[in-house]
């Protein structure tokens, strides 16, 4: 199960930085956080995720790694997009300037 969020981490942070690098903004790292609930019973299906970004970044605006989270989730990322189908999933972020 951890690598159906490793795929879903790792789909979504390429996203972020390709929308954020083709909208010329100096991204220097981003890292996703993980967290997730699984049911008490067999299956133990998720029944929530949470992607937390940490895009980090010289004069990166908020607004921009708002909409780049949002491309993402809503649009661009075939493996969260796919999930939701199941689970709830959220996304949040922070900025940290290089």
């Amino acid at each position: 199960m951890e690598m159906v969020l490793m795929a879903a981490g790792g789909c979504s942070a390429i996203d972020v930085v390709s929308i954020l690098q083709k909208g010329r903004h100096d991204v220097t790292n981003c890292e996703v956080k993980l967290t997730s609930e699984r049911r008490e019973e067999a299956p133990r299906l998720f029944t929530h995720i949470n992607l937390h970004f940490i895009v980090t970044g010289k004069a990166l605006k908020d607004a921009a790694v708002s909409r780049a989270v949002d491309l993402s989730a809503e649009k661009y990322c075939s493996v969260a997009l796919m999930l939701e189908k199941a689970v709830n999933i959220t996304h949040s972020y922070e900025v940290i300037e290089a």
